[in-house]
């Protein structure tokens, strides 16, 4: 996304610069929900040969276990990887029509994403295999090379882009269109930044969290067919084939697996990343 202001042939730096501030500070606020979320996605699988016992019975659940097993290091196992796409992050702050700045963020989100993906496949795989994997970003990217090779760094790419498009087409409209219907009764402060991120969380959380179980068990597969598991050769050979499959095996609620901690994540990050941008803007 481009970058408004400055004027004709200039480009304003700035916005990219709170961009990447704001998601790193929101990435790390809110990391160990995700791990939750991940976890819970990844669990009950009907070809997991652990698939009859849910070790997480939910968000709270899952955080009280990983922290009492594992410590602080399992809930931010995968952090790097993730604060590394996030400082990528970019926000359009120009002055174009609400289609334009729309397609804008659709695409670049899409395509932005899917450049990204080995970031998300060795966040995912970081925090499957938690602090009890010790397993460093540097090692884990070696393993996923060495035995999958470069696509493996981009397993389920497609549900990646796909998943980010949704989440631009609605978090931004959101946002934006909540934000400006507040200003007249609470001004351009941090209180409608404050529940303009929430509505925009809400959305994209009831939106995107579909297309990110597919995408997060795609992106964790490899774990789950290691020799003498006694699990097929292949689980998902496609990402329609996974919506089939968990549709068939699990039916349609376990496409929200996860959906607690993905919209408490998706609140808490909007909010800091909103207002820290919102202030920053100000600021300078």
């Amino acid at each position: 996304m481009v970058a408004g202001g400055g004027g004709m042939g200039k480009r304003d730096w700035r916005p990219f610069v709170y961009g990447g501030l704001a998601s790193c500070v929101a990435e790390f606020g809110t990391f160990p929900i995700d791990t939750s979320k991940t976890r819970l996605q990844v669990q009950g699988q009907k070809l997991d040969k652990n698939h009859a016992t849910l070790k997480y019975r939910g968000m709270v659940d899952c955080l009280l276990k990983i922290g009492k097993n594992e410590g602080l290091a399992g809930l931010y196992s995968g952090i790097w990887p993730a604060v590394l796409r996030q400082a990528t992050y970019e926000r359009n702050d120009g002055k174009e029509s609400v289609t334009v700045n729309l397609c804008c963020a659709v695409i670049a989100g899409a395509v932005s994403s899917a450049i990204a993906n080995p970031t998300d496949v060795l966040k995912v795989r970081m925090q499957v295999q938690g602090s009890h994997g010790n397993v460093s970003l540097i090692d884990c990217f070696k393993d996923v090379y060495t035995h999958e090779g470069i696509s493996g760094l981009w397993r389920g790419v497609s549900p990646t882009a796909q998943r980010a498009a949704v989440i631009a087409a609605v978090e931004l409209p959101v946002y934006d269109f909540c934000k400006s219907r507040l200003i007249q009764t609470f001004g351009d402060n941090v209180t409608n930044h404050f529940i303009s991120s929430l509505f925009a969380s809400l959305g994209s959380a009831i939106a995107s969290t579909p297309i990110d179980v597919v995408r997060t068990r795609l992106m964790n597969q490899r774990k789950l067919k290691k020799s003498g598991d006694l699990l097929p050769a292949h689980i998902y050979t496609s990402t329609a084939n996974c919506f089939v499959q968990t549709f068939k095996n699990e039916g349609f609620w376990a496409f929200y697996k996860g959906f607690v901690p993905t919209l408490f994540r998706m609140g808490p990050w909007n909010i800091i990343f909103f207002i820290t941008y919102e202030q920053l803007k100000k600021l300078y």
